[in-house]
């Protein structure tokens, strides 16, 4: 893996650390590392699902906006997966916001990085 893929990769998965700890700070539930752990692991292994498949799929890595795509679809789907199996919730709503901002986080992430590589480019 690259500089770069490992860099995104890491954002990708603090990111989803971040909504995870969002979403329990609006809900306020118990334990806070354990809170956001539990809620934040369905969708971190769904971040891993979306690498592994863009890299054996394309035979790439995901640091470009289409990729993140894959990405975020598969860390919602993924992730609500998980969350049905383990008797999590899995409401309309939640659903809704999880794919939103994790769309925000991953795809705005990569649009950020790719932004400032061309700058630092030029």
């Amino acid at each position: 893996m690259s500089r770069r893929a490992l860099t995104v990769l890491a954002l990708d998965l603090v990111l989803v650390v971040v909504f995870a700890a969002i979403g329990r700070a609006e809900h306020d539930k118990g334990n806070v590392v354990l809170g956001v752990l539990d809620t934040a692991w369905p969708f971190l292994t769904g971040v891993l699902v979306g690498w592994l498949l863009i890299r054996q799929l394309g035979r790439r890595e995901a640091t470009d906006i289409g990729s993140g795509i894959t990405v975020v679809i598969s860390a919602v789907v993924v992730g609500m997966l998980l969350r049905v199996v383990t008797g999590d919730g899995t409401a309309f709503s939640f659903i809704v916001v999880a794919t939103l901002v994790l769309g925000v986080f991953l795809i705005g992430s990569r649009a950020v990085h790719g932004w400032a590589l061309g700058r630092a480019a030029r």
